[in-house]
């Protein structure tokens, strides 16, 4: 089979099955905007607010296969672009998920791009612009990436520190946007959808959340993330007990301070009872 059919059929796949997201704006029209018009996205926001879930939702409402990268220390542009390995006695280039995104016409999703080495922005920079080219050093290819991919980057801009930033060059070669935690009645919808929890249980859950977010840089390093409540959601409506499944949802993965933990507890004894 044919590379051209195999990603035809990969993005029927995805089209017929649609991952759950709420919009909270016009967040879905932008970034379909921005595909049509071959233009790199870069998305900021807090852990856990839902902007991978984003992506795939945009990626199976488009039709498009996506390939998805968790950078990290150690994530290098080889790591990205591809390498050649000992095969059957053989030694043959394997791509990696960059230039299998050029090659299928995919979508590329770097997510906390940051925590990437900074060879990887490199490699990056020739597909975010007119140019919208990858250069293999290793093989001698330039490949030139088709109408239908997208380069998606993002990262938390509260972990944000002079030694892992993205240049003032590298983000002005992006269409940006903001994404947050969603407003109450919505977050309330996702974490019901989520868990199966019913939206009365959910909607207190919500409104603790809101008040141990308000203790972001201040007690905690990070609010409660729209995950961790769904987490929550989903441990109390198997049958474990609120206090046991909040302590291991909204208060051990937030702080190991024992008396940060404490006062979190308190607010939660104070809605729960």
């Amino acid at each position: 089979m044919s590379h051209t059919a195999t990603a035809t059929n990969a993005a029927a796949a995805f089209a017929r099955e649609l991952p759950y997201y709420e919009p909270v704006g016009n967040e879905c029209a932008l970034f379909e905007q921005a595909y049509r018009q071959r233009l790199p996205m870069l998305l900021k926001g807090p852990t856990g607010c839902g902007k991978t879930r984003f992506v795939s939702y945009m990626a199976a409402k488009l039709g498009r296969p996506l390939f998805t990268v968790s950078c990290h220390d150690d994530l290098t542009a080889a790591d990205l672009t591809g390498r050649y390995l000992l095969q059957g006695g053989e030694t043959r280039w394997v791509d990696g998920p960059l230039t299998r995104a050029v090659r299928e016409g995919g979508i590329c999703y770097l997510d906390e791009v940051v925590e990437a080495r900074k060879d990887v922005t490199v490699v990056l920079h020739p597909l975010t612009d007119d140019r919208r080219l990858l250069p293999l050093e290793r093989t001698g290819e330039l490949l030139e990436a088709p109408d239908d991919f997208m380069l998606v980057v993002s990262y938390n801009p509260g972990y944000q520190h002079i030694l892992k930033s993205l240049k003032p060059s590298t983000r002005q070669r992006f269409v940006a946007m903001s994404f947050d935690f969603p407003p109450p009645r919505v977050e309330c919808d996702i974490v019901a959808r989520e868990s199966g929890l019913s939206h009365e249980r959910c909607a207190a859950l919500v409104n603790l959340a809101g008040r141990l977010r308000e203790l972001k840089g201040q007690d905690l390093e990070e609010g409660v993330s729209t995950r961790l409540l769904v987490y929550c959601a989903t441990l109390i409506n198997a049958g474990m007990p609120i206090l046991e499944a909040t302590r291991a949802t909204l208060v051990e993965p937030l702080s190991d301070d024992l008396d940060v933990q404490e006062g979190l507890l308190e607010s939660i004894r104070a809605t729960f009872g």
